[in-house]
């Protein structure tokens, strides 16, 4: 699978997950201070990972800035984007079971690897239900 991963600041969280996603075979394009190694404006960065998703370049996305919240608003700004602000592996499962999530956001400041760890297990093995309610309520936002 090829992942867009950003950040917008140099963090051992962000490595991790790189480090994460590449030992499971995924092809992993960086973005932000993932490739300058310096601060990098985080609604940059989000735009960036974004829009390499929406365009089709990434079947999925991670985010992370010190809360999450700046990534996670910046990157559902661009048509075809739904980004998840997770904390926990349930959310993260529940964001791509429900919503269709394809950009998962992380806190920098209140995300440890092992819990990083456990949310992209969950991101990545979960998948979108076929559940005609929740497919509609996608296809509603996907109207938008």
């Amino acid at each position: 699978m090829r992942i867009a991963i950003g950040s917008d600041m140099p963090a051992e969280l962000a490595e991790r997950i790189d480090r994460w996603l590449r030992e499971r075979g995924h092809h992993v394009e960086r973005f932000g201070a993932l490739l300058t190694e310096k601060d990098d404006a985080w609604p940059e960065v989000a735009t960036q990972v974004a829009e390499t998703v929406a365009r089709g370049r990434a079947d999925s996305g991670v985010l992370c800035c010190w809360t999450g919240t700046g990534v996670s608003i910046a990157a559902n700004k661009v048509p075809g984007v739904r980004a998840a602000l997770c904390n926990d592996a349930a959310t993260a499962a529940g964001a791509r079971q429900w919503n269709d999530a394809n950009v998962l956001c992380l806190s920098l400041r209140a995300t440890t690897s092992t819990v990083a760890e456990e949310m992209l297990e969950s991101w990545f093995s979960s998948h979108p239900t076929d559940d005609p309610a929740y497919k509609a309520m996608i296809d509603a936002i996907k109207a938008k």
